[in-house]
């Protein structure tokens, strides 16, 4: 099988393709290049500039690789920007798959692993989140993802495709500096920037339901990310009649914000204090996982704890940003 992986150029993508590489899986990388980087690949593995909404890049891409298996991680991912400009997350990720499956299904692939999140489930009053918990999301960026993963089993069901979606909790840390995410939007990143540029780390409301009053994520490594693809890739390739499957992908431990921003100041050596803000639109108070079900079907485990996570990123972020690591 050849694997288009759309947005394979990313942070995350990046380090699918080169798991999936190092397991012997072929591969061709669609991404816009928006927060992607060239650079991020493998030697070797093709990249084709363009979007997914684009359906005659599409069609291309698959036929010229003769593309038997799809893994659509392209998408729009920030909560809070979903909330300002709803109508871009919905254009691409909603449209940006809806063009995946057609050129897919039109250009005879059978398998597809789609890429989701914990953002589905909105503000679950669970301590940990099964799969059959009910989805609920509270911001757009939510939303597009449960509408995606409701088209992607109904695209399987009437077109006879084998299905995965893997629902992402906190992603964080690197399997290499070349790798490590170059942006600022996520937790880790974010109080690097701000301890490299002399500034406190900031804590988005310290108010919520919680013992410490900030929210609590299950933060997961991106390697440990990249070899659920990996176990879901090989279930999907087994497949002899259509299968449809959806799965968390996390540790099932709840991390409190000021808990990372301690292991983050511990890992760093800046001991600066975080400063309190306001709450920002589309938060809940706890999200965790609970990783039962994944296990069961593919095999998979999280290996990676929260320490692993913090420094690696912080050797990435070094790598870049030499000027932040202390003497």
């Amino acid at each position: 099988m050849t694997w288009l992986i759309t947005g394979g150029a990313g942070y995350i993508g990046g380090h699918i393709v080169h798991q999936l590489v190092a397991a012997g899986e072929p591969v061709v990388v669609l991404d816009d290049l928006s927060t992607g980087a060239p650079e991020r690949l493998p030697a070797g593995v093709p990249l084709v500039v363009g979007s997914t909404l684009d359906r005659g890049a599409l069609d291309a891409v698959i036929r010229e690789h003769q593309v038997t298996g799809v893994l659509h991680i392209a998408a729009k991912k920030q909560v809070a920007e979903s909330v300002a400009d709803p109508f871009r997350y919905y254009r691409e990720n909603m449209t940006g798959l809806q063009t995946v499956l057609e050129a897919a299904v039109d250009g005879g692939v059978r398998k597809l692993l789609f890429s989701s999140s914990a953002a589905v489930y909105g503000m679950p009053d669970v301590d940990l989140v099964t799969e059959d918990t009910p989805c609920a999301p509270i911001n757009p960026y939510g939303e597009t993802k449960l509408a995606g993963e409701w088209l992607v089993k109904a695209a399987g069901q009437a077109y006879g495709l084998s299905t995965v979606s893997l629902r992402y909790f906190n992603v964080a840390g690197s399997a290499a500096a070349p790798l490590a995410d170059d942006g600022v939007s996520n937790l880790v990143p974010m109080a690097f920037q701000r301890l490299t540029d002399g500034q406190a780390p900031l804590i988005f409301g310290a108010d919520y339901p919680t013992p410490d009053g900030t929210c609590i994520r299950d933060f997961i490594h991106v390697s440990d990310i990249a070899s659920a693809h990996v176990a879901a890739v090989r279930r999907l390739s087994a497949a002899t009649e259509p299968i449809s499957l959806t799965l968390n992908i996390g540790r099932g431990e709840g991390v409190s914000v000021a808990e990372m921003l301690a292991v983050i100041a511990r890992v760093t050596g800046y001991d600066t204090a975080p400063e309190t803000t306001p709450r920002r639109p589309g938060d809940p108070a706890r999200v965790v996982a609970s990783a039962d079900l994944i296990h069961k079907e593919l095999g998979w485990t999280a290996r990676y704890d929260v320490d692993a996570m913090v420094t690696s990123a912080w050797d990435g972020w070094c790598t870049r940003h030499p000027e932040a690591r202390k003497a």
